[in-house]
């Protein structure tokens, strides 16, 4: 297979805006929004395929998940956002096939995980937000382009005879589907797994009735009206007018180099030692009062800033920079006014724009958890781990702390379930698992904590003094390095996941766990195998082993 050279050329950018869209349009109506899908052929993010039949690449899921993100912080006043096609006949073949046969592995599962994480923030967005998402499949919805539809709330499906909805990856590619398709089928839409076993496999796919009588879809309306009865429809879902006025979320515009990735207040020094990159988080300056409508402060306020610029860091190092291994966490700053600012998040967190700017904190903090990188957090002179930079610690595979006067950690209210992990819970109650009870007394402190007391707190993993301080980390990030980058993505993934499973956990632990092994099994990208060969004459030879 053709290989994808992983380099800082492969994704430029994580940013855009509507007027750069080149695959959507967003219109927006009162308080009900459309994204339509209409991907350009010659459009695709990296040459050697074509984007037929509304197939997306990660270009078009970069412009699909910052439409999801500017509709929350641009278009609050929105109630229903309707998800369909701009092309009469066919809504989605989901993930174009040639870009997948010919990307590297590593591309391969960071894109999968990427599109989970958008299908992810259009549930957040329906059950948090406010903003309800309703697909108007207008044609037929196959594969991710029907996994896309599943993260919706409503499905409708034109019944014009020909538009079908499908799962086809296990017949035709050999694959699972690759956003979650399998467990929201079951799980989220509740379809029989009897049904499901058939569906699946059935590579045409379901139409008409019988999609709405096995659960695959919420209703079917003819061509004649259906464009009508889903605009109806989504007036009823998003009811009154929202009294809102949205904020404009202004270009990040990073400093990049072969060394560095400087933003404003997020630093990502690349290669520091072999394998080994370095993240430095600087904390607010200043935390002045919260006007009357706290939206006025607009995208540049600290933690919305912050954090977004955290996020495209995040992304970058894992499709641009495969080969580090390890992220050292290093914060800057007044411990003080990050717990000032938390404390206004806190009281204010009723207000739509101070709500959203949270629920962007519990994004990207759940990116980082789903990131495979191992992370240490270094807490010394100088840092600010407090609040919503402390979970930066919390989430880390390990932190040290320095033993010293003046280095502390402090928790806030938003340690106490406000930024949660996948699995529901605060990363301070994963933490206290075993004694459920000392995790909430835990959560109530609010003087800060000096290494010993951290320690015994369970929110670091070793307190060093300062004679060992530098050998002990150094051996640390050194042996961390020396280790399987494919041994160590497995060990993280089961470790940070501790307590219940959720439909979230369960799409990555067990879809990404999968599909990473899939995706390096022959049946699926040998020589012969079902991916390799899509769209040629030739059939697949399978390796008939179960294992």
């Amino acid at each position: 297979m053709a290989e994808v050279k992983t380099s800082v050329a492969l994704v430029p950018s994580f940013e855009t805006e509507p007027d750069r869209y080149r695959h959507l349009r967003l219109e927006v109506e009162g308080n009900v929004a459309r994204l339509l899908l209409d991907v350009k052929e010659d459009g695709g993010l990296h040459p050697g395929y074509a984007l037929k039949m509304n197939s997306y690449d990660l270009g078009v899921d970069i412009e699909l998940a910052d439409a999801v993100q500017r509709l929350r912080f641009e278009h609050p006043e929105v109630g229903a956002v309707i998800l369909t096609s701009a092309r009469d006949g066919i809504f989605s073949a989901g993930a174009n096939i040639f870009m997948l046969a010919q990307a590297t592995h590593a591309f391969k599962v960071n894109f999968c995980k990427y599109t989970n994480e958008t299908r992810l923030a259009i549930e957040e967005a329906s059950a948090e937000s406010g903003q309800v998402y309703i697909a108007a499949l207008n044609g037929t919805a196959s594969g991710g382009g029907y996994e896309l539809a599943m993260a919706c709330e409503e499905i409708y499906l034109v019944d014009d005879r020909r538009s079908a909805v499908s799962l086809p990856e296990i017949p035709y590619l050999a694959v699972l589907p690759g956003t979650g398709g399998l467990t929201r089928l079951v799980d989220k839409r509740r379809v029989r797994r009897d049904l499901a076993d058939i569906f699946v496999t059935l590579a045409e796919g379901v139409r008409g009735q019988r999609a709405v009588e096995w659960g695959l879809v919420d209703g079917v309306f003819p061509p004649s009206t259906f464009r009508e009865a889903v605009w109806q429809r989504a007036k009823e879902v998003a009811g009154p007018p929202r009294p809102y006025r949205g904020i404009r979320l202004e270009p990040l515009a990073p400093e990049v180099s072969e060394q560095e990735i400087r933003y404003r207040h997020v630093r990502l020094r690349l290669h520091v030692q072999p394998r080994v990159a370095e993240l430095l988080i600087e904390g607010p300056r200043e935390v002045p009062p919260l006007p009357e409508d706290p939206s006025r402060l607009g995208s540049e306020w600290y933690p919305l800033r912050c954090f977004r610029e955290l996020d495209d860091a995040l992304l970058r190092l894992r499709f641009n920079h495969p080969e580090i291994t390890l992220v050292l966490i290093r914060t800057q700053g007044d411990w003080r006014k990050v717990r000032e600012l938390d404390q206004q998040l806190a009281a204010h967190r009723q207000h739509w724009y101070v709500r959203e700017v949270l629920l962007l904190l519990r994004r990207v903090l759940k990116r980082l958890d789903q990131t495979a990188k191992s992370f240490f957090a270094l807490i010394e002179e100088g840092s600010c781990f407090a609040g919503s930079l402390l979970e930066l610690a919390l989430g880390a595979d390990r932190a040290y702390m320095l033993e010293r006067e003046g280095v502390v950690v402090a928790l806030s209210e938003l340690n106490a379930g406000l930024l949660p992990m996948g699995n529901g819970l605060s990363r301070l109650a994963v933490r206290w698992l075993r004694d459920p009870a000392r995790g909430v007394e835990i959560q109530q402190i609010r003087e800060p904590l000096s290494a010993r007391e951290a320690e015994a707190c369970g929110l670091v993993t070793v307190a060093l003094d300062e004679l060992d301080w530098e050998d002990d980390v150094r051996v640390a990030i050194e042996e961390r390095a020396s280790l399987s980058p494919d041994a160590l993505t497995g060990m993280e993934a089961n470790l940070r996941f501790a307590g219940p499973e959720t439909l979230e956990t369960k799409i990555f632990g067990r879809l990404s766990a999968w599909q990473n092994w899939i995706f390096q099994r022959p049946n699926a990208v040998g020589p012969r195998g079902a991916l390799t060969l899509y769209g040629r004459p030739e059939r697949p030879e399978f390796q008939w082993e179960r294992t």
